[in-house]
């Protein structure tokens, strides 16, 4: 790529002018409205019990490589709900399907000046993991941020997260490179991997996801016709 950088006075390779990009305001919480799933932002009064009874029906493995988890009561649960929002960059949303609460994600490390922002914080119930509508809540949140017009979506994850970084992969998300010793959570070591979509690709990769989530593309039973990473890869 940098054979194709352009050049400044001194023949120095330097980077793509941003043609009139301005920085995109920061996130300001709204309802996204999918096919299958909507997500809310996340408040402690009117989301917290319906989402602790929600993730407490799953496996305590869920929790493995989740810096918060597993909740005792549905107040624990508040209190993140609560930090989270007391986070300037920070936006949490909860998932709803068929108007229930099934699911937590987040908005996090937004930058609005570097025009970069990252999904995470993902905490899925077993109504919701491995469907549609959780393949649904990922492309409102993607998609809804390159509208607004960041630059950069950034996914992270434990470096040992081979589901994480599967979905990642799975998504369209480009693997960057493993950060060791990035940080550490519930007294282990973490190493992180990054992946990223950057907004010359979204295009491609958006509708390619929507190609994936069109109803044509499920049998009677629901079966996908074809996988994500058939359409990824344009087969």
């Amino acid at each position: 790529m940098y054979a194709m950088a352009p050049t400044n006075d001194h023949g120095q390779p330097i980077g793509q002018d941003l043609a009139g990009w301005t920085p995109p305001d920061p996130i300001t919480p709204i309802t996204l409205q999918g096919r299958t799933v909507v997500l809310e932002p996340a408040h402690r009064m009117q989301h917290t019990i319906p989402l602790f009874h929600a993730l407490r029906a799953g496996e305590d493995s869920l929790w493995t490589y989740m810096p918060w988890g597993p909740f005792q009561d549905a107040a624990e649960l508040g209190q993140l709900i609560d930090r989270l929002n007391g986070l300037e960059d920070w936006v949490p949303y909860v998932a709803i399907v068929d108007g229930n609460v099934c699911g937590l994600c987040c908005y996090l490390r937004i930058d609005p000046p570097g025009g970069v922002i990252e999904i995470g914080g993902i905490s899925w119930a077993p109504s919701l993991q491995r469907t549609p509508a959780a393949t649904e809540a990922i492309h409102l949140l993607i998609d809804h941020a390159f509208a607004l017009g960041y630059r950069r979506v950034e996914w992270k994850c434990d470096a040992l997260n081979e589901p994480s970084r599967q979905a990642a992969e799975r998504f369209g998300f480009t693997y960057e490179g493993t950060f060791a010793k990035a940080t550490h959570y519930k007294g282990r070591n973490r190493d992180t991997a990054w992946f990223a979509i950057v907004d010359d690709d979204w295009p491609k990769l958006g509708a390619r996801m929507r190609t994936w989530l069109d109803p044509a593309n499920f049998d009677e039973a629901g079966r996908q016709r074809r996988r994500m990473s058939e359409l990824l890869i344009g087969s």
